[in-house]
Order: structure tokens, then C-alpha cells, then sequence
């Protein structure tokens, strides 16, 4: 008899989307994103690839439900950490198809401010990606999307993203005319409690001085480029993958200022990091440092070139 009455049980029905789902699925992401600094991108794309998946999955069965905005802002956020990590790992095409789905989902999902996000983000792509004509492009989208009175923190990642994409294409001009955008848009932003989501912290004015000291790198402004990043390395500590970025970005000011060593120490270490890390974003930073590098062949250069040639044997 309890045989037969538990086959007469109803079927339990399939998942259905709640209040939790969303929170869920973000946490998720989170919990990836936290990964992220200390882990190789390639052991993280097949999980991120599966995580932005099962969003599109579950968005199919909220479609017609209240929920449904709020799984494609989950959607989106998943997109943009897929995105970022093939950016990692240097498969640009797949980096873009990413970020166009966390876009359109944003937009989809009606939020303005994180599709803001998604196009600033890809705009910091297209810079990395030595196109800063695309990037300046998409920032006007971006300012576009957030309307006429964008949270301060937006504005003042914005204007430090365009004055590397300004830096990028040489005009010291506009550049410096963004920082200074950025800086007041940092002091409107001191009075805020929190900061929106996307932004997870607030962009303070360390943050600003590491896109200060970028934007000097372009330039050619050494002095004022290394000084930039004792300001902004004294109050963060960047993750480690970052921190590999950031010492190539060092090393080039270094070199220009003609301590040549120093800058081949910082590069090799920055290559260590990208081997160690896996991340190919930064082994090729470190290689077109080194393509562009002009000065005397040092026993530091040497060094660098011999740790190269290991790394790609």
C-alpha cells in the first residue's frame, strides 16, 4: 500500500523562478568574481561560461513572470564577468560577444545604470585593446544611457576611463581635461552613503590616482606618472593578477626616466605574475613592453629576455 500511495504522489514541478532566484545566481557571481585575482582565467571560463548559461535558462522560464528584470540584470552581470575573463586570456572575440550579451540584457532588464557599466566596461576593453577611437565612442554611449544625472561614482569612473582613451590617442589636452572631470566628480562623491550596484566600492581619490598615473604613462610624463602610483599604491592593495599589470605600467616609467634595471626587475616580475596567474593579459603586456623598448641592452634586459625565452619554450 505505501508503495502504490507514493506512486500516486503528484510529479514535484519544475523549478520555478522566486524572490531568492536572483540573489541566488548574483551570489554566484560574486563568488567567482572573488576567485577571479588569485585564479588562473582558464580554470574559471568553463564555470563562468556555464554560470551566464544557466542564467539564459532560467530567464527562459521567468519571461512572463515579475522576476523576469531581475533575471536579466543577473544575466548581464554574469556576461560582463565572462567577458572579462577571455579578456584574461586574450580571446578578444569571445571577450566582445560577452560583453555586446551583458549590454543588451542590461538594457533589456531596464537598468540603466548597470548598462552604463557593461558599455563603460567595454570601453576600458577597447582601450587595453590599443583602440581608443571605439572607446571614446562607446563612452558617449555610456553617458547616454546613464541620462542627465548619472550617481557620482559613474561620472567619475567615466571621465578617468576617458582620459586614458584620450591619453591612448595622444591628445594631452582632452586628457587632463577629463581628470579634472573625475576629480570633482570624486569630491560630489565623498557625500554618498554607499556606493550604486554595479560598483561594489567607491571610487575614491586613490583609485583616481592609479588612472592618473595611466594616463602619465601615455603621455610620456614620467615624474608625474610615478608619483601617481606612490599616491595611489599607498591607500589600495591591488590583487595580485592587477598588481602584474601595474608593474609593467611602472616599469615603463621607469625606463623612461632612464632606470633601465629597475624597470626590466618590475617587467620580469610582472611576467612571473602572468606565468604564475595565468594570465595571458599580462605575459603580453610584458612582451610589448619589451617590443617597444629602445634604450641600451642592460644585464636587466638581458635578464628579462632570458626569463622570456624560458617562458615560451
Amino acid at each position: 500500500m505505501a508503495l502504490t500511495a507514493l506512486a500516486a504522489l503528484p510529479l514535484p514541478r519544475r523549478a520555478e523562478v522566486n524572490e531568492t532566484t536572483a540573489p541566488t545566481l548574483t551570489s554566484i557571481t560574486g563568488a567567482q568574481r572573488r576567485l577571479e585575482a588569485t585564479t588562473p582565467a582558464r580554470e574559471l571560463a568553463r564555470g563562468a561560461v556555464a554560470h551566464v548559461d544557466l542564467a539564459n535558462r532560467v530567464l527562459g522560464r521567468a519571461e512572463r513572470s515579475r522576476f523576469a528584470d531581475d533575471i536579466r540584470a543577473v544575466l548581464s552581470e554574469a556576461a560582463g564577468f565572462a567577458a572579462w575573463v577571455h579578456a584574461d586570456m586574450q580571446d578578444t572575440g569571445t571577450a566582445r560577444t560577452y560583453y555586446r550579451l551583458a549590454i543588451g540584457s542590461a538594457r533589456q532588464a531596464r537598468h540603466s545604470l548597470l548598462a552604463g557599466y557593461m558599455i563603460g566596461s567595454l570601453a576600458a576593453f577597447e582601450i587595453d585593446a590599443d583602440d581608443p577611437a571605439s572607446a571614446l565612442g562607446l563612452l558617449s554611449k555610456a553617458r547616454q544611457e546613464l541620462g542627465e544625472r548619472p550617481p557620482a561614482i559613474a561620472r567619475a569612473w567615466l571621465s578617468s576611463i576617458e582620459a586614458l582613451g584620450h591619453a591612448t590617442a595622444r591628445d594631452a589636452s582632452a586628457a587632463l581635461g577629463a581628470l579634472r572631470e573625475a576629480e570633482s566628480a570624486v569630491l560630489a562623491g565623498e557625500r554618498a552613503s554607499a556606493p550604486p550596484w554595479p560598483w561594489v566600492f567607491p571610487f575614491d581619490h586613490a583609485k583616481l590616482a592609479g588612472y592618473r598615473a595611466l594616463v602619465m604613462v601615455r603621455l610620456g610624463r614620467a615624474d608625474e606618472a610615478v608619483a601617481a602610483f606612490a599616491e595611489s599604491l599607498s591607500s589600495t592593495q591591488p590583487a595580485t593578477k592587477q598588481r602584474g599589470v601595474l608593474m609593467i605600467e611602472i616599469a615603463t616609467a621607469k625606463a623612461m626616466s632612464g632606470h633601465y634595471d629597475e624597470a626590466f626587475h618590475l617587467a620580469t616580475g610582472a611576467l612571473t605574475v602572468g606565468v604564475t596567474y595565468g594570465s595571458e593579459r599580462v605575459i603580453q603586456r610584458a612582451r610589448r613592453f619589451r617590443r617597444t623598448y629602445g634604450g641600451p641592452v642592460t644585464a636587466g634586459v638581458r635578464a628579462f629576455d632570458d626569463h622570456l625565452r624560458t617562458i615560451l619554450l
